[in-house]
């Protein structure tokens, strides 16, 4: 009896040991209720994550309440899934910690930036990776990022092998009807909010329209919001009325100008112009740019800027409206290039890394080239950030020069980003390749951020205040003021490499967006964190007329101001600009979304069903790159030739080699690698192993460098140093 006793007092405490919590029973016995509990406190979490504040995710849901509960319904309509499977905590689990990595993911992405993470960054994980050591990604963040990762599978492994299984054997048809009920509704209600004014369908701030809607929901406008809708009027009559009128004013014009012998409304001196007439024209994008001088609440010891402002005081200025704040450089881009505009597309999207993977794009560029200008691209980052060697390709551009195919040496005080200085030469090597005018699109990067909360610069040329801010913020000012200096005596040496070519110039200027530095609207002159500046300057004595642009009005405006009427959106934004017509008027956004539909998305009617501007086989650099000769010297191979980069690879007999950059003419290789007879390349390489170019291919002979060859000291490797040979 004794025994029997005290085995069943053992199989009672193994019972009591396995008895589930109250929690349990209530989330087994009341599910629908536990998982409503369940979504609000997630959703209110995920807020707080993306909003840096507990404070501020209260606020949300006191302010926007819609939005909150909508959103907290999104993660409950994923909650139900658990209702089809036996091991329901498991799957709970598994859904939350899907909402958590998102929150998480946006928390750190906005420590960084102003854009809040979205779908289409997924399709910038390329751009990141080539981005390490930068302030974007370091590489303690990799490592964070995949023991963060491991923990993640180890643990939800454990749930699942640990985890209560729920009694019923198999869920029942009830549960699929509420679960499938449940998904339908999403869509639904969605639609219904829209409609009813409770969520917002297009964020004119995509960290605004986040915010005041919710993460979770601004994220699935990110996925399901890509591309553009089709216009409800969209039709063939529609965009060749549009085309139509916009030939018939273009004809008009011209008219007038062969009569009169000039634009008599413009000042130009280019009626017909043409590779052989027409100006160079040059458009910068000016990164990160901020006037310090719009800032109400910043001091300098001296004006930081000043040959920017000679300019704006004799040259045709104005504010330009862009499409982005902090971030999203390649929306601007995209906007002044194309003069389409994005807000007809999904909220954060970027069309150079979604539809121009697949589909040209008409550009200015591209109409220029239908008169003979040469078109090319100067950018000292990765020819494939942004996708930008497609893009560039997709618009029709003839070369492109990216830092993969420049010799970069030098950096920005925190050596994330090469200063501007080598773009100059870049330019001019870009002008003189061509005979006849050339479209130059330049691309900055000097003032891009982060910008550091400690003091960087010991002794900075420029003092800044920024009354009312904390230490760091001033520092993050001053940082940022100096790098505007800099680049400001580099803008006045550019225009001077201009002004000694003696060819008759346009050059545009604009900034992409406002810098990451927590700016509001009431703390700027212009009152608008989307508006940035441009100037201009030509030395053709273009009339000075200031106006204040949408950066899709703004090459069209001075193409016009030409006398150059060619290309579809070109035109259409001359005609509606010449009517006097707002560029966010109901009548000019309209038009501007029926065309834009056309030429990306449908049957290009204005085209007649054409492809009127195919892509170009874009070349990337501006001459070949050389070998010269190779000296074996000390266990190494040195390599001698022109246009070398900190991105040239020594490729032996098709296999890459582990390559020592010495100098623009200098790269340096083990003799290990090579022997007698081999076949020796350089490959400039881009991101992911792409092949932007290829020098000459050299035989290598092995042979040791004569006394004559060497310096005086034996032990001294041959000179890196410019050479009159290695030019």
């Amino acid at each position: 009896m004794r025994f029997f006793h005290k085995k069943k007092s053992e199989e009672t405490k193994v019972v009591e040991e396995k008895k589930p919590s109250k929690l349990s029973v209530f989330a087994s016995t009341h599910p629908i209720i536990y998982n409503i509990i369940l979504s609000l406190c997630l959703c209110f979490f995920v807020e707080a994550l993306s909003r840096h504040s507990v404070i501020s995710a209260a606020l949300f849901v006191v302010k926007h309440p819609v939005p909150f509960l909508y959103n907290s319904y999104v993660i409950f309509v994923f909650y139900s899934i658990s209702f089809l499977f036996r091991r329901r905590r498991f799957v709970r689990n598994l859904v939350s910690a899907v909402f958590i990595l998102l929150g998480i993911i946006n928390c750190i992405v906005l420590l960084n930036r102003v854009t809040p993470f979205g779908f289409t960054d997924f399709n910038m994980i390329g751009d990141l990776l080539t981005m390490q050591g930068t302030s974007y990604f370091t590489p303690f963040e990799g490592v964070f990022c995949g023991i963060a990762l491991v923990v993640y599978v180890f643990f939800t492994i454990k749930s699942f092998r640990k985890g209560t299984r729920n009694l019923d054997p198999k869920p029942k048809k009830k549960a699929y009807a509420i679960v499938l009920a449940l998904f339908i509704s999403l869509p639904v209600s969605t639609f219904g909010l829209q409609a009813a004014g409770g969520l917002q369908s297009y964020f004119g701030n995509l960290a605004q329209g986040y915010l005041d809607n919710g993460y979770l929901y601004g994220f699935s406008m990110s996925m399901f919001g890509r591309g553009m809708r089709k216009p409800a009027l969209y039709s063939e009559s529609t965009v060749k009325s549009l085309v139509k009128k916009d030939e018939a004013t273009a004809l008009k014009v011209t008219q007038n100008e062969v009569a009169a012998g000039e634009l008599t409304d413009t000042g130009s001196q280019y009626s017909t112009m043409d590779s052989e007439s027409g100006p160079n024209i040059i458009v910068i994008l000016l990164e990160s740019y901020l006037d310090p001088a719009e800032v109400k609440f910043l001091g300098t010891s001296e004006d930081p800027n000043p040959y920017f402002h000679e300019l704006e005081k004799n040259y045709s200025t104005g504010y330009c409206t862009v499409p982005v704040v902090g971030a999203g450089t390649c929306n601007t881009e995209f906007e002044v290039l194309t003069g389409m505009s994005v807000r007809f597309f999904g909220p954060g999207e970027y069309p150079q890394k979604t539809i121009l993977k697949k589909t040209d794009c008409e550009s200015v560029a591209a109409d220029l080239r239908s008169v003979g200008y040469h078109s090319h691209v100067v950018h000292n980052n990765g020819g494939n950030f942004y996708s930008r060697r497609n893009a560039f390709s997709m618009m029709g551009f003839d070369t492109f020069q990216s830092k993969e195919m420049l010799d970069i040496t030098e950096y920005t005080p925190l050596g994330s980003w090469p200063t501007d200085d080598i773009l100059t030469g870049a330019t001019k090597d870009a002008l003189d390749r061509t005979k006849g005018s050339d479209f130059v699109y330049t691309i900055t990067v000097s003032t891009h951020g982060n910008y550091p909360t400690e003091k960087v610069i010991a002794n900075p040329e420029i003092k800044v205040t920024a009354n009312g801010k904390s230490e760091e913020v001033n520092n993050q000012w001053e940082y940022y003021v100096n790098m505007i200096h800099r680049q400001d005596e580099w803008l006045r040496s550019y225009i001077d490499m201009l002004s000694q070519r003696n060819e008759p110039t346009l050059l545009i200027a604009f900034g992409d967006h406002i810098p990451t530095l927590g700016i509001n609207d009431y703390e700027l002159k212009s009152g608008d964190l989307y508006k940035t500046k441009y100037i201009t300057w030509n030395n053709f004595g273009m009339e000075k007329q200031d106006k204040d642009l949408a950066s899709y009005q703004l090459t069209s405006e001075f193409l016009n101001r030409l006398g150059f009427h060619e290309g579809t959106m070109v035109s259409y934004h001359q005609r509606m600009m010449d009517k006097g017509e707002n560029a966010a008027s109901l009548n000019y956004m309209n038009g501007l979304d029926e065309l834009q539909y056309d030429l990306l998305y449908g049957k290009r009617y204005a085209y007649n069903g054409e492809d009127k501007y195919p892509a170009t086989d874009i070349e990337m650099g501006i001459g070949n790159v050389l070998i010269d000769k190779m000296y074996h010297f000390n266990n190494r191979v040195y390599i001698y030739g022109t246009r070398f980069t900190r991105w040239s690879h020594v490729y032996v007999n098709g296999e890459s080699v582990k390559t020592d950059y010495k100098s623009g003419q200098v790269l340096a290789i083990s003799d290990k690698v090579v022997k007698d007879g081999d076949i020796v390349t350089v490959r400039q390489m881009g991101s992911n192993d792409t092949l932007f170019r290829q020098s000459n291919m050299a035989v290598y002979h092995d042979s040791k460098v004569t006394a004559k060859d060497k310096s005086s000291d034996d032990n001294e490797e041959p000179s890196t140093e410019d050479s009159d040979d290695n030019q």
